[in-house]
């Protein structure tokens, strides 16, 4: 969990902001994994911090939307129509 903490502070996960009235946090809990190598021996033990998605309610909880992982033939895909029409990429 150390690790994890550690990982989302330096990569900037997010940022500290003031809660508006009335509304709510979307909360997070811990999710462990156990790796294992290919002989079924154990690799090492991971934890994950995952947000509760599920609690936001369409359009009074959020405005935006967000994916946790981006898979790279994706990111393949954006960036080439990125460069065709100029887009601005965050």
């Amino acid at each position: 969990m150390d690790d994890e903490m550690r990982a989302l502070a330096k990569n900037q996960t997010w940022d500290l902001i003031e809660l508006l009235q009335d509304m709510k946090t979307v909360g997070c809990k811990w999710v462990y994994l156990v790796k294992y190598k290919s002989d079924g021996s154990i690799e090492r033990y991971k934890a994950l911090m995952v947000a509760k998605g599920y609690t936001q309610i369409y359009g009074i909880d959020y405005q935006e939307t967000f994916a946790p992982v981006a898979k790279m033939n994706i990111v393949y895909f954006l960036l080439p129509l990125a460069a065709i029409f100029s887009w601005n990429i965050q």
